[in-house]
């Protein structure tokens, strides 16, 4: 028997050393992230180059540490002498700012919806989600294809692309909250007391899904950085001269062996900021999670 309960008391040591080491703060993911917002708000002083300035005596420059490379462009120089470093620097801010009013546009749109099916439930509720059902059905790359083809590309019509595509996700998760939310006593007791629909949405549900709202947000920003990337590359993007991420990989890829510098730096930026946003989006959900408290 004691050998059994020290078993026991190993194995909840074990659960609870792993479940404290998966909420350790994300150093490294949001040292990354931070380092993406300073670099896109900074993006001015800290490009040693415009990032619409040729050269063609330089064009295809590697990075200083190859040969043939020169500290006068750390990272090496495009395919008409623009300087990669100052390029993927103000790419930074296209990503970022795509990425921060996709997220919030298509977040608010999706919430919304969640509180007003979810609360009123019934037909309403009913069409609403026969509307995500159809939207979630589609491939994401290609329902965006469609959209970019017929607004036109270009960095408002990308938002607005975005905000489309993605408030389908925020209103599926959402609306199972208030599902849960809507049965509890405060609710009752709201609606019991008068107060009006919009005020019980507003002031009694919306906090309660707040949690999950900002764990969503954290995630879906990954997923807005990708996809950004992925139109770019296609060409239905933002349009040129704007440099992005994704347009400096389509750019580069015919040149992926000759110049490998064109693809790879794009391709690193957009696998470590959107592997930090996914990190830091799991840190974040155990960290918020009552129930993970609770354990």
């Amino acid at each position: 028997m004691v050998a059994v309960g020290r078993t026991l008391v190993q194995a909840r040591a074990r659960v609870r050393l792993a479940m404290t080491g998966s909420r350790r703060f994300p150093v490294f993911p949001v040292a990354i992230i931070s380092a993406m917002v300073l670099v896109a708000i900074f993006a001015a002083p800290l490009a040693p180059y415009s990032p619409y300035e040729t050269s063609l005596p330089d064009k295809l420059k590697p990075p200083f540490w190859v040969s043939g490379g020169s500290t006068e462009h750390l990272l090496g120089t495009d395919l008409v002498g623009r300087d990669v470093l100052s390029r993927m620097i103000y790419g930074a801010r296209v990503s970022l700012l795509v990425a921060a009013v996709g997220v919030l546009l298509a977040g608010a749109v999706g919430t919304a919806v969640a509180l007003v099916a979810g609360y009123l439930g019934g037909r309403v509720d009913a069409l609403i989600m026969r509307i995500v059902d159809i939207m979630l059905a589609f491939p994401v790359i290609i329902l965006a294809l469609i959209l970019a083809v017929v607004l036109g590309p270009s960095l408002a019509n990308l938002i607005y692309i975005i905000c489309i595509i993605l408030w389908v996700r925020y209103a599926r998760v959402l609306r199972g909250d208030v599902l849960q939310y809507k049965q509890r006593e405060f609710v009752t007791y709201a609606r019991v007391a008068g107060t009006s629909t919009l005020k019980i949405m507003t002031h009694h549900l919306l906090p309660n899904i707040a949690n999950t709202l900002m764990v969503l947000l954290t995630f879906e920003a990954g997923a807005v950085i990708l996809l950004e990337a992925g139109l770019s590359f296609l060409g239905v993007g933002v349009p040129p001269p704007t440099p992005t991420w994704g347009r400096m990989i389509a750019e580069g890829r015919d040149y992926i062996v000759s110049a490998w510098w064109l693809v790879t730096f794009p391709g690193v930026a957009i696998s470590l900021v959107v592997l930090s946003l996914n990190l830091f989006g799991d840190w974040l959900r155990d960290y918020i999670d009552p129930k993970l408290r609770q354990m």
